[in-house]
């Protein structure tokens, strides 16, 4: 007699079958033909499993069908694998390389002399599509060492050679083949039932690539494309790229006159008088949200010696993504790299350097929770061709915060965080969803600091009342976190806020305080952002909005033009009280026809164009229109004061 295991299902229902029992006949015997037919694969406690697999072990099964977005993913990566086969039938001699699914798609790097054309594109996708009607199974099996480099060597796959070769190099003792048709690939899999369950694929773009993303390694040809369940997914899925290529935060930060780059200082944004005006906007605005929260805001160095790095481990493992710095003192040996001659570095986080503000002081139980807020500037040393604009640069700032607090003020000192980050991304128009991620592979402290984090965190979580997903070892290394994924007005999501709880920090840097027992205890630590780096933060507000900025944070509030040269006297009265008042005012007495000067204060996007002429001379007022409201712009004849009094209640920080 088999084994019986016993399978808990996420209801927590338990039911046994004999080992050995594929997922695919578990799922159509124990809970019904309809979720069968949806099924696209399984895991099993942490183990992802194809539905052809056998069930060898007792265990925490769910099931993933196209609802979520785990099969998405699962059919994305499927279609990578069908456009690869395609690739090699169309044009003979090309070798493979890897091809993931990606947050909106997936891609394929390929390795071929002549580069692919539009045309090109089109033909695989047509191929591709035409495949998922055969609906052919993939079928998995595994092969040792020896089988696979027999294999790709009988093809001439080079690529995949070194693949195996380090595979094995790593300790695996058979690897993972997976075939639709005559086309074989190797991947850890799951994969689909079939190929039909695509329904289908989109190719988008072909750019270059390096193997393994290092330059000194050959260039590639990577293949973008997408893949959906249905053709109406596809279609609206092209619709928001469309309006995303208009809402372009590169396209619409130059048009705005808000920020540039130069190849000089590659990965630093030179922001604009007006891109200035937005980033202390919003800098201001977190700086009084933090302040009247009980935050202390401090500055530390932006360079360190290398011994701070070695002690918070950054050293060992996060060197290749710092900008090092020489010790011109340190005398160079015969054949040494100038990275071990550095000592110092430029700060990549803030993290360290407030853990030494703390403890450069004893502390009392009295004195926690210890909030530090700062807007430093740090530096990460980003490979070239993953800069893209403000959303992946080398130096930015941080609406960062670390709070030092006891065990026992978690579940408080987290739901004060939710509050402030609720209230901040309401104040934007943006909704967001919570998720809960637990402890990673690779990891930080015992399984017992763990427990006790995870069950704080989690716990924390729940008082809040916010509903969450779980997102399992998608922690930081040294602790469980709480991210939040925000969803933009085009409906895209960003992962920006995070509240991070942290039991290992204080170990390694021994941080402690005096409890009321007159004895050193140690404090935990949360580590929280909610903008997370302004320059990727703007990035996105610009997208949301379209430039089309709310008056508080709109760069400039208000424009005031003149009619003729008469209005001169009365313009420039008008807007010096306006700047008295605190408002971003821009005045316009330029010899353009008025035409002109609205044309271009709506195409800057100015919340409110102030016209002036004779009759705003006589009155003391001004005739405001408002950007972007058609033929309601225009408000008529405001006695200044009146209008002062509007704008400067729709200019106030809404948090």
């Amino acid at each position: 007699m088999p084994e019986l295991l016993q399978i808990t299902l996420p209801d927590g229902s338990k039911k046994e079958v004999p080992a050995g029992t594929t997922v695919a006949e578990f799922v159509k015997t124990q809970i019904g033909a309809g979720l069968a037919r949806a099924a696209l694969f399984a895991r099993l406690d942490d183990e992802e499993l194809d539905l052809g697999r056998p069930l060898q072990r007792s265990g925490a099964l769910k099931i993933f069908t196209s609802k979520q977005r785990e099969g998405l993913d699962l059919i994305r990566h499927d279609a990578a694998h069908v456009v690869a086969s395609v690739v090699q039938r169309l044009f003979p001699g090309t070798q493979v390389t890897i091809g993931p699914h990606t947050e909106e798609g997936f891609y394929y790097d390929f390795s071929r002399k002549e580069p692919f054309t539009p045309e090109d594109l089109a033909r695989i996708e047509e191929a591709a599509n035409a495949e998922l009607r055969k609906d052919e199974p993939f079928l998995r099996r595994e092969v040792s060492k020896e089988e696979a480099i027999q294999l790709f060597e009988k093809l001439g796959e080079k690529f995949k050679i070194e693949i195996v070769e380090d595979i094995f190099a790593k300790g695996a003792k058979t690897l993972t083949l997976y075939s639709h048709g005559d086309w074989t690939d190797f991947c850890l899999g799951p994969h689909a039932p079939s190929t039909g369950k695509i329904g289908v694929i989109k190719l988008l773009s072909v750019a270059g690539a390096y193997w393994r993303g290092d330059h000194r390694n050959p260039q590639l040809q990577r293949i973008y494309g997408t893949a959906f369940f249905d053709k109406k997914d596809l279609d609206a899925w092209l619709k928001q790229q469309e309006e995303a290529k208009k809402r372009d935060h590169r396209k619409l930060g130059k048009e705005l006159d808000l920020f540039a780059f130069h190849p000089a200082a590659p990965g630093a944004v030179f922001w604009s008088h007006r891109g200035t005006l937005l980033f202390h906007a919003l800098s201001n605005a977190m700086r009084s949200l933090c302040l009247r929260n009980g935050y202390q805001e401090i500055k530390t160095p932006l360079l360190y010696n290398k011994l701070l790095w070695e002690r918070s481990g950054h050293w060992g493992k996060y060197k290749e993504n710092m900008f090092l710095v020489l010790d011109p003192e340190s005398p160079k040996s015969a054949g040494e790299k100038a990275e071990d001659r550095a000592s110092f570095s430029l700060k990549p986080m803030n993290c360290p350097s407030h853990h030494l503000f703390y403890e450069m002081k004893k502390r009392s139980y009295r004195e926690l929770p210890l909030r530090y807020h700062t807007q430093d500037v740090l530096h990460r040393n980003e490979a070239t061709g993953v800069l893209s604009g403000l959303t992946r640069v080398r130096q930015f700032q941080q609406d960062d915060a670390h709070i030092y607090l006891m065990e026992s003020q978690i579940t408080e000192e987290v739901k004060r965080l939710s509050a402030m980050i609720k209230k901040v991304y309401q104040a934007f128009g943006l909704s967001f969803t919570a998720k809960f991620a637990t402890r990673p592979e690779l990891r930080v402290g015992t399984d017992d600091l763990w427990d006790r984090a995870e069950s704080a965190l989690r716990a924390a979580l729940e008082e809040t009342g916010m509903a969450y997903e779980l997102k399992p070892g998608d922690g930081a290394f040294y602790g469980p976190k709480i991210d939040f994924d925000v969803s933009d007005s085009i409906g895209r999501k960003w992962q920006l806020g995070t509240i991070q709880l942290d039991y290992a920090v204080p170990e390694r840097f021994e941080l402690g305080y005096v409890g009321d027992d007159n004895k050193e205890h140690r404090p935990v630590v949360i580590h929280r952002a909610i903008y997370g780096s302004f320059e990727r933060f703007i990035g996105i507000l610009i997208e949301h909005f379209a430039g089309n900025f709310p008056v508080w944070l709109s760069p400039v509030q208000a424009r005031i033009i003149t009619v003729s040269d008469r209005s001169d006297g009365w313009a420039r009265e008008a807007f010096e009280k306006l700047q008295a008042r605190g408002l971003r005012v821009e005045l316009d007495h330029s010899n353009e026809t008025l035409g002109a000067k609205i044309r271009d204060a709506q195409l800057m996007k100015v919340p409110y164009t102030l016209v002036v002429g004779d009759k705003e001379v006589e009155g003391k007022g001004v005739s405001p229109r408002k950007h972007g409201e058609g033929k309601a712009a225009d408000l008529g004849f405001q006695t200044l004061d009146a209008f002062m009094e509007k704008l400067a209640g729709e200019a106030a920080v809404p948090f």
